[in-house]
């Protein structure tokens, strides 16, 4: 053989060799670690250098070196699931590292896990391999969770002081907090983190200012931009001293004030129909209602009592023993897992199209004092027809509420009440009220709640109704103590009331 045709065939011969075994070898590279919100999207980019196709290769993803339940396996151009972890299921598939990847067949292994949780923190490992060749790298994933705005909160002391607090839940990892006058940075008396059972964390802070105070509380996860909470404080105390001239000034504009205000109190009174939906007054709000509010409208309320017995609907989540309430879950427990919702609720007859109406619902069993005050409930009205949940799909129970209009309260945030379970947020001025009165003006399109043994307002609520409105009554999940409906022992306007209690 010609000696230059055998040197042409060994150049080719090594060539192609080269060529085989440099697209045999391959490093897996990683772009370093990830941080992202729970509930959103990660993109976790893992490829091949130098750059070849990976569709015939086997790529698996682990996280904590579980090398035996791959999060996501991927062999025979398939991805298999046989082993993945159920809490992965349905949320992991192939990403692209960038909007221009093509995926597998240019070795972009990226993986895509969606509604990301607390959970799937941790180091991830990308292992690729084929016939001949095997790599791995590894990374860190860091979930972070922004959580609920700050809640403010004002105690008046002694010598002119006030004591503001500030609150805030729901956080991962731990949130820093600052407290502000809107010139300077505050000092607080007091920074407490305390986490959850579900790892969440929680940071309570308080600090005592003068008597006139406008205050930021900030609160947010580092590198973030922060939730703002304000709360400006003005008390009685903090008017000029007694004698100077801008004393005198002083209290002949407040004696204007106050006259302006009882004029617009008596024009609100009238015509507090008009107001629109979404206004609202608390305790801890002091706004135009709470002004006019004396403390024995609870007295002029109750000359509307009406006597309200539980609606029998045939629900076998609830059990009901004349007019008292509490939960009763299935053999399987309840369908819509532990949180409060719809499931459990029941109406109470009659229904109302005018006029005012007023009843109680009693928290805890008198007597029996080592029985603890109720910590879960739903408490209102409704206009929905019918809470049968027979042949309901069960998603529905968790998020329409739709016609529903109460206050709620649960064991997770004691001392703190809500309108329609998860919207605005009340604190309440002492303990966990044991007797809850429910006072609806239809016309004047008004729902007002109180605390009875205190007398107090809890918060107020203008709502425009349309057609017939029923009480509505909800005894939580996995709470002992049972609601009772308390009755009138008169059919006139009395208010004497009985309030005995009944076992469950």
């Amino acid at each position: 053989m010609d000696s230059r045709l055998l040197v042409f065939w060994l150049e080719v011969f090594l060539c192609v060799w080269l060529s085989e075994a440099a697209s045999e070898n391959f490093v897996v590279s990683v772009s370093g670690n990830v941080s992202v919100h729970t509930k959103h999207t990660a993109i976790l980019p893992c490829w091949l250098s130098p750059q070849q196709s990976a569709e015939d290769m086997e790529v698996n993803w682990f996280i904590h070196n579980q090398f035996d339940a791959p999060v996501m396996s991927y062999k025979d151009k398939t991805i298999n699931s046989a082993s993945q972890p159920a809490s992965y299921s349905g949320r992991v598939s192939f990403g692209q590292r960038e909007a221009s990847s093509g995926g597998l067949r240019e070795g972009d292994a990226t993986l895509k896990l969606v509604n990301v949780t607390l959970a799937d923190a941790g180091d991830y490992t990308c292992y690729v391999s084929s016939d001949k060749h095997h790599d791995r790298a590894s990374f860190s994933v860091f979930v972070r969770q922004t959580g609920e705005p700050p809640l403010l909160t004002a105690v008046v002391k002694e010598d002119d002081k006030v004591n503001v607090s500030c609150e805030s839940e729901g956080w991962y990892p731990e949130p820093q907090l600052r407290w502000s006058d809107g010139s300077r940075t505050l000092t607080p008396r007091a920074l407490e983190h305390s986490k959850a059972s579900s790892g969440l964390v929680s940071v309570h802070s308080w600090l005592i200012v003068p008597s006139s105070s406008a205050l930021s509380c900030l609160v947010g996860l580092p590198g973030e931009e922060a939730i703002q909470g304000r709360i400006r404080v003005e008390t009685p105390n903090s008017q000029p001293k007694e004698g100077s001239v801008s004393s005198n000034v002083g209290w002949v504009l407040f004696a204007i004030a106050a006259v302006a205000l009882v004029a617009l109190g008596l024009l609100f009174l009238r015509y507090r129909g008009k107001c629109t939906d979404s206004k609202h007054f608390s305790a801890e709000d002091p706004g135009e209602l709470e002004k006019l509010l004396p403390m024995n409208l609870v007295s002029e309320a109750k000359k509307h009592y009406v006597n309200i017995e539980l609606e029998e609907n045939g629900n076998e989540y609830i059990k009901m023993k004349g007019n008292m309430l509490r939960d009763s879950p299935g053999s399987e427990g309840f369908p819509d897992g532990d949180r409060v919702t719809r499931l459990t609720a029941v109406r109470g007859t009659y229904g109302f199209t005018s006029g005012k109406h007023y009843w109680e619902v009693s928290l805890f069993i008198n007597g029996k004092t080592e029985v603890p005050t109720k910590k879960s409930w739903w408490i209102g009205v409704t206009s929905q027809k019918t809470l049968n949940v027979c042949g309901i799909d069960q998603k529905t129970l968790n998020v329409d509420l739709s016609g529903f209009w109460f206050l709620s309260s649960s064991p997770e945030e004691i001392g703190v009440v809500r309108f329609n379970a998860n919207t605005d947020r009340f604190k309440l001025s002492s303990d966990q009220p044991k007797t809850i009165g429910v006072f609806l003006d239809y016309e004047d399109e008004t729902l007002t709640f109180y605390d009875v043994e205190k007398e107090s307002l809890i918060c107020s609520f203008c709502i425009r109704f349309s057609g017939e409105v029923y009480p509505l009554f909800n005894p939580g999940k996995g709470d002992v103590t049972p609601m009772t409906i308390i009755h009138n022992k008169h059919t006139d306007e009395s208010t004497t009331v009985d309030e005995t209690g009944a076992n469950g």
